[in-house]
């Protein structure tokens, strides 16, 4: 029995797969796709073990088509140039048939490498499917990205990964012959990170290592299990445990705290880029407006990180660190895009008004585009009270100012703008 429990139980169908049914659910994003047989070429982006690879490869034999796999670990421009030449031989040019070629944590690929599959994408020789646990906009050239559906898988829910260990007691062909119990479920839920992978792989250890009855609790867990917390693991729960804890610390106002965990990661060899890159989320997402200066340094500081590099980028880091845990907090911004995509999401695709409307054409005009449209800077302070949204959702407001000094001015300037309107 070599082969892992989490490979012995992966599924082969879409009916099999648990979660993500934003994406393969009856109304998904990929399932129209999938049942025509007529995939894109597309990028799988979210944490580790939640079913990037297994999603790919039932792609593949969903569609019926060919499949190729690389890692991008441990593959160079020479391996993605031959098994492009075996794709080529094995598909029709622009048919539903077209292999796919799949490329594990495509985020590592230089850019070289990324290079050498544009033409097979572009030219139909390859589908291409990439994993990645890394924001795709920043790790995958622009070319290719241009090329590719960005998908986002989301977390196991907890009912997810306990659906997983379900599975594993009633199908799988060695576990099933087990008399095994699942009295407490969280210290193995919390130990797996929710990384389903990670999850299977404790659970064999333990079920391997008790005799009959097995009763699996909390305690039954923590003792069989070894966590090493010190050790930070660029791909794994540590990477995205210790990045939380740096960013908490910031939106916490502690400096303190943020240097340490900017220490750990440094120490672990993490990679200062994708530190700086946090920084430029949280300038923006937790201080805001209430310092718009935190987001130009954050932003000073991915540029020049990219440039220095390791050792010095560790000083540039701890100064943006350390001045983002001390500005002024606001999330009002942040709050504001999220109610107003909602929004978007509840109402859909309401209709621009006409006195809104770019009016280009003699038709357009004719047909009262732009007619009634207030231009700001021909009234006194440039400004006049006029409607800016679908008649659907007149009056609604989306954004409410932080508690803060600058942000406070904000609403003295709103409140006396839109006093009969909105309620600042």
């Amino acid at each position: 029995m070599n082969i892992p429990l989490a490979e012995r139980i992966r599924p082969k169908t879409l009916d099999d797969y648990i979660s993500q049914q934003h994406l393969i659910g009856e109304k998904g994003a990929l399932t129209e796709h999938i049942k025509r047989g007529v995939i894109p070429s597309l990028i799988l982006w979210g944490p580790p073990g939640i079913g990037k690879t297994t999603l790919a490869t039932i792609i593949a034999n969903e569609s019926k088509r060919p499949f190729y796999t690389l890692s991008a670990i441990n593959s160079g421009v020479k391996d993605v140039r031959d098994v492009i030449e075996k794709a080529k031989q094995s598909g029709g040019l622009f048919t539903t048939k077209n292999p796919i070629l799949f490329i594990d944590e495509i985020h590592r690929f230089s850019k070289s490498q990324q290079d050498s599959l544009l033409g097979a994408v572009e030219k139909g020789w390859v589908t291409l499917i990439g994993a990645t646990t890394e924001n795709p906009s920043f790790e995958v050239i622009p070319a290719l990205l241009s090329r590719c559906q960005v998908y986002i898988l989301n977390s196991f829910e907890k009912d997810d990964l306990i659906a997983l260990l379900q599975r594993a007691i009633n199908e799988d062909e060695f576990i099933s012959k087990k008399n095994i119990t699942l009295k407490e479920t969280e210290a193995l839920l919390q130990l797996s990170g929710g990384d389903a992978r990670k999850l299977l792989n404790i659970f064999e250890l333990i079920v391997n290592s008790e005799d009959e009855p097995i009763n699996i609790t909390n305690d039954l867990v923590i003792s069989k299990v070894q966590k090493n917390t010190v050790r930070y693991d660029k791909t794994g729960e540590q990477h995205y445990d210790i990045i939380s804890a740096f960013i908490k610390s910031i939106r916490g106002s502690d400096p303190n705290g943020a240097v340490y965990w900017l220490a750990r990661m440094i120490e672990g060899g993490e990679d200062v880029k994708f530190i700086a890159r946090r920084l430029v989320i949280a300038a923006s997402e937790d201080i805001g407006n209430a310092n718009p200066t935190a987001l130009i340094l954050a932003t000073n500081t991915f540029q020049a990180v990219s440039v220095i590099g390791n050792p010095e980028s560790r000083i540039i880091l701890s100064q943006c660190a350390v001045y983002l845990a001390n500005s002024p907090k606001s999330n009002a911004s942040y709050a504001a895009i999220g109610s107003a995509q909602q929004l978007v999401r509840d109402t859909g695709d309401l209709s621009v008004p006409l006195h809104l409307r770019n009016a280009p054409t003699k038709l357009m005009k004719d047909l009262d585009y732009g007619k009634n449209y207030k231009y700001a800077h021909t009234f006194d302070e440039n400004f006049v009270t006029q409607e800016f949204l679908p008649e659907e959702i007149a009056g609604t407001q989306l954004y409410n100012p932080g508690n803060n000094a600058r942000e406070n001015s904000f609403r003295d300037v709103l409140k006396k703008r839109w006093k009969d309107k909105y309620d600042y």
